[in-house]
Protein backbone atom coordinates (compact mmCIF):
# COMPACT_ATOMS: atom_id res chain seq x y z
CA UNK A 1 0.00 0.00 0.00
CA UNK A 2 1.25 3.00 -1.01
CA UNK A 3 1.40 6.09 1.18
CA UNK A 4 -1.00 9.05 0.50
CA UNK A 5 0.71 12.15 0.96
CA UNK A 6 -1.75 14.45 -0.54
CA UNK A 7 -3.93 14.24 2.32
CA UNK A 8 -4.38 16.11 5.03
CA UNK A 9 -4.31 14.11 8.68
CA UNK A 10 -7.27 13.76 10.68
CA UNK A 11 -8.00 16.33 13.49
CA UNK A 12 -8.29 13.97 16.08
CA UNK A 13 -5.29 12.49 15.17
CA UNK A 14 -2.80 15.45 15.38
CA UNK A 15 -4.22 16.96 18.11
CA UNK A 16 -3.67 13.80 20.14
CA UNK A 17 -0.28 13.19 19.38
CA UNK A 18 3.00 13.85 21.14
CA UNK A 19 6.51 13.65 20.78
CA UNK A 20 7.70 10.11 22.03
CA UNK A 21 9.88 9.73 24.95
CA UNK A 22 12.89 8.55 24.44
CA UNK A 23 12.64 5.42 26.14
CA UNK A 24 10.06 4.18 24.45
CA UNK A 25 10.84 2.21 21.14
CA UNK A 26 10.01 3.28 18.05
CA UNK A 27 7.78 0.54 17.30
CA UNK A 28 5.87 0.66 20.97
CA UNK A 29 5.30 4.25 19.78
CA UNK A 30 3.66 3.19 16.25
CA UNK A 31 1.41 0.79 17.55
CA UNK A 32 0.02 3.14 20.17
CA UNK A 33 -0.56 5.81 17.62
CA UNK A 34 -2.41 3.24 15.73
CA UNK A 35 -4.01 2.49 17.98
CA UNK A 36 -5.59 5.49 19.37
CA UNK A 37 -6.25 6.11 15.98
CA UNK A 38 -8.34 3.46 15.27
CA UNK A 39 -9.89 3.93 19.04
CA UNK A 40 -10.89 7.50 18.15
CA UNK A 41 -11.87 7.91 14.71
CA UNK A 42 -13.18 4.00 13.73
CA UNK A 43 -16.60 5.19 15.61
CA UNK A 44 -16.79 8.49 14.20
CA UNK A 45 -16.62 6.87 10.80
CA UNK A 46 -19.22 4.11 11.29
CA UNK A 47 -21.55 7.18 12.16
CA UNK A 48 -20.30 9.29 9.41
CA UNK A 49 -21.11 6.54 6.81
CA UNK A 50 -24.28 7.31 4.27
CA UNK A 51 -25.69 3.91 6.42
CA UNK A 52 -27.58 6.39 8.35
CA UNK A 53 -29.01 8.64 5.82
CA UNK A 54 -29.99 5.09 3.88
CA UNK A 55 -31.47 4.03 6.92
CA UNK A 56 -33.37 7.54 7.15
CA UNK A 57 -34.63 6.89 3.67
CA UNK A 58 -35.31 3.25 3.89
CA UNK A 59 -38.28 4.03 6.72
CA UNK A 60 -39.13 7.36 4.17
CA UNK A 61 -40.17 5.20 1.61
CA UNK A 62 -43.06 2.47 1.77
CA UNK A 63 -44.57 -0.05 -0.36
CA UNK A 64 -48.26 -1.03 -0.68
CA UNK A 65 -49.59 -4.12 1.00
CA UNK A 66 -51.63 -4.94 -0.64
CA UNK A 67 -52.40 -2.82 -3.79
CA UNK A 68 -55.58 -1.73 -4.00
CA UNK A 69 -56.83 0.66 -7.26
CA UNK A 70 -60.56 2.67 -6.69
CA UNK A 71 -62.14 5.77 -7.47
CA UNK A 72 -62.04 9.57 -6.72
CA UNK A 73 -64.31 8.87 -3.72
CA UNK A 74 -61.28 6.37 -2.74
CA UNK A 75 -58.56 8.31 -0.79
CA UNK A 76 -55.03 8.00 -2.07
CA UNK A 77 -51.83 7.18 -0.94
CA UNK A 78 -50.06 4.32 1.45
CA UNK A 79 -52.19 1.38 1.06
CA UNK A 80 -52.30 -1.41 4.24
CA UNK A 81 -54.55 -4.04 5.19
CA UNK A 82 -55.99 -1.47 7.71
CA UNK A 83 -55.77 2.17 5.94
CA UNK A 84 -57.17 0.80 2.28
CA UNK A 85 -56.11 3.46 0.34
CA UNK A 86 -55.48 3.68 -3.37
CA UNK A 87 -52.22 3.38 -4.49
CA UNK A 88 -50.84 6.73 -6.32
CA UNK A 89 -47.51 5.05 -7.03
CA UNK A 90 -48.28 2.70 -9.72
CA UNK A 91 -45.53 1.65 -11.91
CA UNK A 92 -45.67 -1.28 -14.92
CA UNK A 93 -43.95 -4.72 -14.68
CA UNK A 94 -44.31 -4.83 -18.42
CA UNK A 95 -43.87 -1.43 -19.79
CA UNK A 96 -41.83 0.14 -17.09
CA UNK A 97 -43.85 3.40 -17.47
CA UNK A 98 -45.18 4.78 -14.68
CA UNK A 99 -49.33 4.65 -14.42
CA UNK A 100 -51.14 7.70 -14.55
CA UNK A 101 -54.35 8.40 -12.97
CA UNK A 102 -57.50 11.08 -13.99
CA UNK A 103 -60.24 11.57 -11.57
CA UNK A 104 -63.53 11.54 -11.97
CA UNK A 105 -63.01 9.97 -15.50
CA UNK A 106 -63.31 6.95 -17.28
CA UNK A 107 -61.89 5.33 -20.65
CA UNK A 108 -63.76 5.33 -23.68
CA UNK A 109 -65.12 2.21 -24.31
CA UNK A 110 -63.22 2.63 -28.18
CA UNK A 111 -59.31 2.75 -26.43
CA UNK A 112 -57.05 0.26 -27.28
CA UNK A 113 -53.39 -1.02 -26.83
CA UNK A 114 -52.03 1.39 -30.05
CA UNK A 115 -54.02 4.44 -28.61
CA UNK A 116 -51.88 4.19 -25.13
CA UNK A 117 -48.82 3.27 -27.21
CA UNK A 118 -48.90 6.20 -29.15
CA UNK A 119 -49.80 8.67 -26.80
CA UNK A 120 -48.27 7.80 -23.46
CA UNK A 121 -47.31 9.75 -21.43
CA UNK A 122 -48.49 12.68 -22.78
CA UNK A 123 -51.49 13.24 -20.80
CA UNK A 124 -53.11 16.06 -23.16
CA UNK A 125 -53.57 13.27 -25.92
CA UNK A 126 -54.84 10.41 -23.20
CA UNK A 127 -57.41 12.97 -22.56
CA UNK A 128 -59.42 12.46 -26.28
CA UNK A 129 -60.25 8.96 -24.84
CA UNK A 130 -61.56 9.71 -21.71
CA UNK A 131 -65.21 10.54 -20.72
CA UNK A 132 -66.49 12.30 -17.30
CA UNK A 133 -67.70 10.37 -14.71
CA UNK A 134 -68.48 11.38 -11.28
CA UNK A 135 -66.90 9.18 -8.58
CA UNK A 136 -63.73 6.89 -11.12
CA UNK A 137 -60.51 6.62 -11.66
CA UNK A 138 -58.95 6.37 -14.63
CA UNK A 139 -55.40 4.27 -14.83
CA UNK A 140 -53.31 3.72 -17.76
CA UNK A 141 -49.71 2.59 -18.55
CA UNK A 142 -48.58 2.28 -21.97
CA UNK A 143 -49.65 -1.41 -22.16
CA UNK A 144 -52.59 -1.65 -19.95
CA UNK A 145 -55.36 0.58 -19.20
CA UNK A 146 -58.57 0.45 -16.35
CA UNK A 147 -61.03 2.35 -14.58
CA UNK A 148 -62.36 2.07 -11.22
CA UNK A 149 -65.32 3.29 -9.11
CA UNK A 150 -64.79 0.80 -5.88
CA UNK A 151 -61.83 0.25 -3.92
CA UNK A 152 -60.46 -3.13 -5.21
CA UNK A 153 -56.84 -5.73 -5.04
CA UNK A 154 -54.54 -4.94 -7.71
CA UNK A 155 -53.58 -8.99 -7.48
CA UNK A 156 -57.66 -9.80 -8.57
CA UNK A 157 -57.39 -7.81 -11.77
CA UNK A 158 -54.35 -10.52 -13.46
CA UNK A 159 -54.66 -8.14 -16.19
CA UNK A 160 -52.67 -5.49 -15.03
CA UNK A 161 -48.96 -5.97 -14.50
CA UNK A 162 -48.63 -2.99 -11.74
CA UNK A 163 -46.83 -2.51 -8.76
CA UNK A 164 -46.23 0.23 -6.11
CA UNK A 165 -43.52 2.04 -6.91
CA UNK A 166 -42.70 3.13 -3.10
CA UNK A 167 -44.27 6.30 -1.51
CA UNK A 168 -42.11 9.27 0.37
CA UNK A 169 -42.81 10.07 3.58
CA UNK A 170 -41.40 13.45 2.92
Amino acid sequence: MTPCTDIEPWPSCTASISKPHEDEGVDNNIEAVLQEILDDDYPASISHRPVLSKSCSQTALKKCCPVYLGGSSIASGVGTSVTQRACDQLRCTSCDFRVVMFDDQEWDSSCGYLFFRNNMPDCNKLRVKLTRKQGARAYACQCSWHSAITLSELRHIPKLKWVCGQHTAC
